[in-house]
């Protein structure tokens, strides 16, 4: 947990379940390598909303890992160091983002301009990256505890609406059963995307 000593607001939540979150993705067999099909899932995921940046993201011990990564400027998921400068990369300090909130709390995250939440303006991903809008749903296992997330981004303010909620917490559901080595339910809401 850590705090920004300037405007005394948290900026790391108090992540009580990093140890147990740990241990069930080494027994998921998840750790720090890009998976190709959390890349193609993560494409996906920006097109169903309309955003230019998608991720897979898994937060570990170490801080936050896109095993999924979609970004507009090469139009294809970079490989590690090598995002040309112009991206996020695939790892990201705890500090950073907004996903740590989402995995804490448990509850999707709707922030369709950052600079209205004086908790998440200050962000470092506001400056380095000029993020302004979020949504993020956190990926759950079967007992309720949160692994990482699913979430989109943009440079500018964006309109998620309910549909995008909807389509976010859908896509979560999906990722979670993709982690488990569960087939996909047939008919699921984002068969089409």
């Amino acid at each position: 947990m850590s705090y920004d000593p300037v405007t005394h607001l948290l900026l790391t939540p108090e992540d009580a379940d990093a140890p147990r979150r740990v241990e069930r993705l080494r027994e998921l067999g998840v750790g720090r390598e890009p998976r190709p099909e959390f890349d193609a899932f993560a494409r996906r995921l920006a097109a169903a909303c309309g955003a230019p940046f998608a991720m897979v993201n898994l937060i570990d011990g170490r801080g936050q890992y896109f095993a999924g990564l979609y970004t507009p400027e090469t139009d294809r998921p970079p490989t590690p160091g090598n995002d040309g400068g112009t991206g996020p990369g695939r790892v990201m300090d705890l500090d950073h983002g907004y996903c740590p909130h989402v995995v804490v709390r448990r509850r999707a995250l709707v922030l369709e301009d950052v600079r209205d939440y004086s908790r998440f303006a200050g962000n470092p991903v506001v400056d380095a990256l000029g993020i302004r809008a979020y949504m993020g749903a956190p990926i759950t296992d079967h007992s309720g505890m949160a692994l990482g997330t699913v979430c989109v981004m943009a440079r500018e303010p964006m309109s998620w609406g309910r549909r995008g909620l909807e389509t976010i917490k859908a896509m979560a559901a999906e990722m979670a059963v993709t982690l488990r080595g569960e087939p996909r339910p047939a008919g699921s809401a984002t068969a089409g995307h």
